[in-house]
């Protein structure tokens, strides 16, 4: 994705700094039975910075926090699951072959990239070694709400106008609902806080279903939620013209 604005860069730096000195061993909030090498956890947290955040134990692991990236008062969102490899490595979101997918689908559904900005809705990288591979690992639920606070600062900063929901962790991030499903609702526009949420393929998936039909298909689908966003976008800009 083109580089643009990073948000609130001040605040949400992406460098990982070193553990603070009043951190203990274990968790915060851990049980006293934890292991003397658990990551320091502190659920209640409310860190003026990104790269100070240990509200799960996800920072750990990950070269650094990834925040969003796009223009300041973008009308569209984009909110995908969480970094992967190349952006844990690079400190930017949908740089790698999904970042590349998304572009092209952007391109396709006639959104311009200026009206988009870009972010994830778990902000480190979870991943399990395999070989000498970094290999994803779905976010926990845990995570995922520890992580709610940084997009609620990201949606109070771009106050888009629409959300596009890429994948189930974003859907459920957005809606602020474990259950929601995202087979059940791709396709449609959802109306939530306020804005408009249209959900859609992860663009890994497009990547990496199983066979080409399958493949075209997710592709599909999330080149027609994002003409569906720039649809709505313009639509809700129009009517404030004319208030």
């Amino acid at each position: 994705m083109c580089s643009a604005h990073i948000f609130d860069a001040n605040v949400m730096s992406t460098r990982k700094p070193a553990t603070p000195s009043d951190a203990t061993d274990a968790p915060a909030d851990a049980p006293a039975d934890a292991p003397a090498d658990a990551p320091a956890v502190e659920r209640e947290q409310q860190p003026t910075r990104l790269g100070d955040c240990r509200r799960c134990a996800l920072w750990s692991k990950a070269t650094q926090a990834v925040g969003g990236i796009g223009p300041k008062h973008a009308p569209i969102m984009m909110v995908g699951e969480q970094p992967g490899d190349k952006e844990d490595q690079q400190g930017k979101p949908f740089v790698g072959p999904a970042g590349q997918l998304l572009d092209d689908a952007l391109q396709e559904a006639g959104v311009a990239r200026r009206d988009v900005y870009v972010t994830n809705a778990v902000k480190h990288f979870k991943w399990e070694p395999r070989g000498k591979r970094r290999m994803h690992k779905t976010p926990a639920q845990r995570e995922i709400d520890a992580c709610r606070y940084w997009l609620e600062r990201e949606l109070a900063s771009v106050g888009p106008r629409v959300i596009v929901a890429l994948g189930a962790t974003a859907l459920k991030a957005i809606l602020e609902d474990r259950a929601a499903r995202l087979q059940a609702v791709v396709g449609k526009v959802l109306e939530h806080g306020g804005r408009h949420v249209v959900p859609t393929y992860h663009p890994s998936f497009a990547l990496r279903a199983p066979d080409e039909a399958t493949r075209q298909r997710a592709y599909a689908a999330i080149v027609a939620a994002l003409r569906k966003a720039g649809t709505l976008a313009q639509r809700d800009a129009s009517r404030e013209r004319d208030e």
